[in-house]
């Protein structure tokens, strides 16, 4: 039996407990998938304005926050108001098996996107199998 340390199932099990707005479900809702050597978190953050987003990682968790600003002023008077404002965050634990210092993000039409690459040594590799063996002649008695 072969037991390896997946950081997709670490990472998956984890964003599922991210923090979440009590009124809504959850203000940041993301997909999260693995392509090749990283894993990709895509975050919805309409109407949010790039320079609100902070991105930070301390002792292995990531955070993101964002902000989304409230329309008000005079002569404003709201008819319905379902979207969510104010600051939203979100906490990843990312375990082990990613690497951290390579982590990088981009924002695009209201979507954030995390690439998280999986470190060199976290990633499955074959060991050569030398024969070290003398080669010699039996002889017979």
């Amino acid at each position: 039996m072969v037991l390896r340390n997946d950081p997709f199932r670490e990472l998956d099990r984890l964003f599922s407990t991210a923090l979440r707005s009590p009124a809504t479900g959850s203000a940041m809702p993301l997909d999260l998938y693995r392509e090749g050597d990283s894993f990709t978190a895509e975050i919805d953050l309409p109407g949010v304005e790039p320079d609100s987003i902070d991105i930070d990682i301390d002792d292995g968790t990531l955070t993101i926050r964002a902000e989304r600003a409230t329309r008000s002023g005079e002569g404003i008077t709201w008819l319905t108001r379902e979207r969510p404002t104010g600051t939203f965050a979100r906490q990843l634990s990312l375990g082990r098996g990613v690497s951290i210092d390579n982590i990088s993000a981009t924002y695009r039409d209201g979507v954030l996107a995390l690439r998280i690459p999986i470190a060199e040594e976290a990633k499955p590799r074959k060991i050569a199998v030398e024969h070290t063996g003398s080669t010699g002649t039996i002889s017979a008695g």
